[in-house]
């Protein structure tokens, strides 16, 4: 079973409401998708293709290549199909393998179950044709099977990532609260920053948005800081691919960039792991990094990008501290940032009111489950206040 050189079924998957930037980053590859849903897209591809996919996007969460699909009424339907996959051609008998899976079926209680269904079946296969089996487990650091199955309809796949690539495993300090790398990429993809103009981000936390803009700035991709995915645990993966891929990417990066990225914290601890998650990102040279309350943040005269990202709650509602925070806020980048285009990331609407500027687009996100916006305001010389806000 050849796959890293057979074309089959490849789905990218992403968080929900990311798809539109995952569409942009894979085509911007050369990649033809022939589908989309709501997390994720559709394409035709070998593993060889889900290497450089898998190290280059920035909004995805996993590469899946098709192995089978078919129908399954019954958990043993499942087992039986299953069986007939030559495991031993892809997974290594004295290797690791674990599943996970998407089910929706009338037999199964728990998706462990069904799991466990997939599981036996490998064993069995490469116990039978090899005399011995590999080690199985939850870890996701070898080689990952995905099952999907809702109803009667069962697809099986080679999960390539392995460990989710939405995160870009530069953030060793993760500070308090911090957006999750993929999101804040999509985030800055939905601005209108052209990586020329300077970047501002107050209220930096522990540094992924600035980050996140510096690799954009300077076209580093996220696969650079990870030496371990799930095609690399599966027979037939050829190294040379995976560093010529890779070579690729570095050969790519804007090493002359003179941006300016700025991001500030009234935390010095968070200004400390900031700057070290910026150096294992290779980026610390691209950010000034300011402590001080954000109204003091250094804003360069012109045009550019001031992003907030404040802390919203996990409940809607007024809550007096952060009301006050939104208040000035608003009072901040109407007064400081004329000629910018200003953002502010929430999942709180009531505290959005309080910024009393009128929004020119509201871009919905997810944050987690929470349903968030990311709130775009045209900082014209002058901008008005409304003396009531009626936009949110």
């Amino acid at each position: 079973m050849q796959v890293f050189n057979t074309p089959s079924r490849i789905l990218i998957t992403c968080n929900k409401r990311l798809v539109s930037y995952l569409i942009k980053e894979v085509e911007e590859l050369g990649f033809t998708i022939k589908s989309h849903y709501q997390t994720g897209v559709e394409l035709e591809g070998t593993v060889n293709d889900c290497i450089v996919l898998n190290l280059n996007l920035s909004v995805a969460s996993q590469i899946l290549y098709s192995l089978k699909s078919f129908n399954a009424e019954t958990p043993e339907h499942l087992y039986q199909e299953l069986l007939s996959i030559e495991w031993e051609e892809l997974i290594d008998p004295s290797g690791y393998v674990s599943i996970t899976s998407n089910v929706d079926n009338e037999y199964i209680r728990t998706p462990l179950f069904a799991n466990v269904k997939v599981k036996d079946a490998i064993v069995d296969r490469i116990r039978e044709k090899k005399g011995m089996r590999p080690n199985t487990g939850s870890e996701k650091n070898k080689a990952v099977i995905h099952l999907y199955w809702r109803d009667e309809e069962a697809e099986i796949y080679l999960d390539t990532s392995g460990e989710v690539i939405s995160k870009h495993s530069y953030r060793k300090l993760p500070g308090k609260a911090p957006m999750l790398e993929a999101l804040a990429a999509a985030t800055l993809m939905a601005t209108r920053w052209d990586m020329k103009e300077p970047f501002v981000n107050p209220m930096c936390g522990s540094g992924t948005l600035a980050i996140e803009a510096a690799m954009l700035a300077t076209n580093r991709k996220p696969g650079l800081f990870r030496m371990n995915y799930g095609f690399m645990h599966i027979i037939g993966y050829d190294e040379q691919v995976f560093f010529a891929a890779r070579r690729e990417l570095k050969d790519k990066i804007k090493k002359d960039v003179r941006t300016r990225i700025i991001a500030s914290d009234i935390s010095e601890e968070a200004i400390d792991i900031a700057r070290k998650n910026a150096k294992t990102a290779g980026v610390d040279q691209f950010i000034e990094f300011e402590v001080c309350d954000f109204a003091e943040t250094t804003v360069p005269e012109g045009k550019g990008i001031i992003f907030f990202n404040p802390e919203y709650g996990e409940r809607l509602g007024i809550h007096s501290k952060l009301e006050a925070t939104y208040k000035r806020i608003g009072d901040f980048i109407k007064q400081e940032c004329k000629g910018y285009h200003g953002y502010v990331f929430t999942g709180n609407a009531d505290l959005a009111k309080k910024i009393g500027l009128k929004a020119s687009r509201r871009i919905e996100f997810y944050n987690g489950k929470l349903d968030c916006r990311l709130f775009e305001y045209e900082l014209y010389e002058g901008s008005r206040r409304l003396d009531q806000d009626t936009d949110h």
